[in-house]
């Protein structure tokens, strides 16, 4: 069970190196990097290379740990019992199992993704160690310990919102995406637009990274954004030379896929007024 880069996804050799890593360790992937760099499509990547069922918990900032294990609907069971429902005489009817008990029940190993840690409470990854240690948890309310069948590729990706605890930290192999330089970029794109010219492809990126390196940009445009742009420039069959940037303005053609905020915008148009006011512009 080897993770590669294969013909629909491009993958660093340091992230196959991590990926592989974590599988042979039988250990957490905490992935980190800026949003928009692929973490998410990492484990379907992952999943779909080794061949394996793929589990997706999405983390909600109301998200707890006891979630991912499971879940009592006692108001359910108070509810049936005063209708007289013969289900109430077994607990197990009430009982919602999470993802992690899905992960650890299934029939044999799967990819389970813990996407967006960081969003939880701090105390969210702490309350879920021995389980991802151990593979097992306890079911109070019917005295059974849940144990791995097969222990799961578990991959957690944060946007590094906020500091993870050490105990944590320390159970898991650890990966920063870096966001792609220009070559692997462009071989990322070429996976996408398998058409695309390579006079524009140069121009844009060009201009992308140009962007990416401005100082006092708030949010840098991601690799997601940068594959939306491009998929405009292609419905409106714009030309290399169509993306100079004109004398009045330093914002790039349809930059609303690029830059998400009002400061950035208004940062390009401090950035052209000045170049005006320099002389012999």
């Amino acid at each position: 069970m080897r993770f590669q880069s294969t013909d629909s996804y491009v993958a660093p050799e340091d992230l196959i190196v991590a990926v592989n890593a974590a599988v042979a360790l039988e250990r957490p992937l905490l992935v980190k990097g800026e949003p928009g760099t692929g973490k998410t499509e990492l484990a379907k990547q992952v999943a779909q290379s080794l061949r394996l069922p793929m589990l997706e918990w999405n983390i909600k900032s109301t998200t707890r740990a006891q979630q991912g294990l499971y879940e009592y609907d006692a108001v359910s069971r108070l509810r049936d019992s005063q209708l007289g429902e013969a289900r109430v005489a077994d607990v197990r009817n009430y009982i919602r199992k999470g993802k992690l008990w899905q992960a650890f029940e299934a029939e044999g190993k799967v990819v389970l993704l813990i996407d967006e840690i960081d969003k939880a409470d701090i105390e969210f990854p702490n309350d879920l160690l021995q389980e991802l240690d151990k593979m097992e948890f306890h079911v109070y309310e019917t005295g059974e310990t849940v144990r791995a069948r097969h222990r799961p590729v578990v991959i957690i990706t944060s946007n590094n919102e906020k500091e993870l605890p050490d105990a944590f930290l320390r159970r898991c192999f650890f990966h920063y995406i870096k966001f792609p330089e220009a070559e692997t970029l462009k071989a990322i794109v070429k996976v996408h637009f398998p058409g695309i010219k390579e006079a524009l492809l140069t121009a844009a990126l060009t201009q992308f990274y140009e962007i990416r390196e401005t100082p006092g940009l708030k949010k840098k445009p991601s690799t997601s954004e940068v594959l939306d742009w491009l998929k405009l420039l292609l419905a409106e069959d714009l030309a290399p030379e169509d993306l100079k940037k004109e004398g009045a303005t330093l914002l790039p053609k349809l930059h609303g896929a690029l830059l998400k905020n009002e400061q950035d915008v208004h940062l390009f148009e401090r950035l052209a007024f000045i170049a005006r006011r320099q002389p012999g512009r």
